[in-house]
């Protein structure tokens, strides 16, 4: 028998995957140019060249021993230096490889924080809608994942109930920027507000309260917006990033924690990070992946295919009656149900070879997620299929 708390997990599993799976089935039935696959943030833009030649480099160069053995719990020293020095130089700080941790990908270095942090009882905020992995990961640690309900014409944090619901429980508040579903960005403005906030909560409760910024989009922007650096801003920011998104790298799990020296008790904090990073069963972050990171440090994907397919499917929606608001960043539109139930809508969708996400899975129903990040052949061949959406639900 499986544990208690592994059949709330199961019983909650992913909506995203499951999705996707129900994709493969439909593209085995009525073939891949078929099916219009909306649920995987999955990148189709390849990786930069200057990855590939990397990987080929370091193999080929580096002693085979040191390449694929074992090291510091943190990372190497070399590769945590690289990112330091890149970061100090595009947000202006000073950050060293003592502030850097590897991680397996953003989703184990949020773990990593979260096993840091959280005591049984321990809340945790996060806005809706947001990434749904963040309730199992706050349950990991038998902490309480506390929703601040979504403002659904801006999709910006709700700063009077967010000031309400922090209590003397509250240990660390989650923010995605930019956002997932929504790609929404959080503004300097934004931020501000809530560092105010929680700097006063934190004299209120005579606690520390922990900012959590899970980044992996953070390079994934249009229109010139800029994605502010949270740690100017807050002095008990931690950061999580990964490569996932901005090399193209989602199956390699390549990722960093940033734990600034300012924070509440740095040197326990980032010591039991480290030890976290083992108990979890990490050990550490991939090595090879470690060497690449660290040679392509500032290198970019590029973001004009994910512009192009943006303006064409949310131009096309709105022109079909479908209301969104325009997303500033990473690679989803977070389209508002025609109907109350959006899994009514994700169903009839299906009939026309679409895969959407429903809200709910995001704690905010009455929406559902399109990942852009797809071909544009495969978006410009689904417009029919909304067209007749449209038709059949707005009329």
């Amino acid at each position: 028998m499986i544990s208690d708390k592994m059949k709330e997990f199961v019983k909650g599993s992913s909506a995203i995957r499951a999705m996707f799976e129900e994709g493969n089935r439909m593209a085995q039935i009525y073939g891949v140019e078929n099916v219009y696959d909306f649920s995987l943030g999955n990148p189709n833009v390849p990786a930069p060249a200057a990855v590939n030649q990397a990987i080929k480099d370091i193999v080929d160069d580096e002693d085979s021993v040191f390449l694929h053995g074992y090291m510091n719990n943190s990372g190497y020293e070399d590769v945590r230096s690289s990112i330091a020095e890149s970061l100090n130089k595009r947000f202006d700080m000073s950050f060293s490889k003592d502030n850097i941790i590897m991680t397996v990908g953003a989703a184990g270095g949020l773990n990593v924080v979260l096993k840091t942090l959280l005591n049984p009882g321990d809340e945790v905020i996060t806005f809706a809608p947001y990434f749904g992995e963040y309730r199992s990961y706050v349950g990991n640690y038998d902490g309480k994942l506390v929703v601040i309900s979504p403002d659904t014409d801006s999709f910006q944090p709700k700063f009077d109930e967010f000031e309400k619901k922090i209590s003397e429980r509250t240990r660390a508040v989650i923010i995605n920027n930019p956002n997932n579903p929504t790609g929404v960005v959080y503004s300097e403005e934004t931020l501000k507000r809530l560092s105010q906030i929680m700097e006063k909560k934190q004299n209120e409760y005579k606690t520390d309260i922990y900012l959590i910024s899970d980044e992996p989009y953070r390079e994934l922007v249009y229109d010139g917006i800029t994605v502010p650096y949270p740690v100017k801003y807050y002095r008990n920011t931690i950061v999580g990033y990964s490569y996932s998104k901005s090399l193209s790298l989602p199956g390699e799990r390549i990722g960093y924690l940033v734990i600034p020296s300012d924070i509440s008790d740095f040197e326990n904090v980032y010591s039991a990070a480290n030890v976290a990073t083992r108990i979890l069963g990490f050990v550490n972050a991939p090595s090879l992946m470690q060497r690449v990171v660290a040679r392509c440090v500032d290198a970019e994907v590029d973001t004009s295919p994910y512009n192009r397919n943006r303006e064409l499917l949310y131009n096309a929606l709105l022109e079909y009656g479908f209301e969104c608001v325009k997303p500033q960043g990473a690679f989803y539109l977070f389209v508002k149900s025609p109907v109350q139930d959006e899994k009514v809508f994700v169903e009839a969708a299906k009939k026309h070879h679409i895969l959407l996400v429903p809200g709910s899975s995001f704690e905010c129903p009455g929406f559902v997620r399109l990942a852009y990040c797809i071909s544009y052949e495969t978006i410009k061949n689904s417009l029919p299929g909304f067209k007749a959406l449209a038709e059949e639900f707005i009329k």
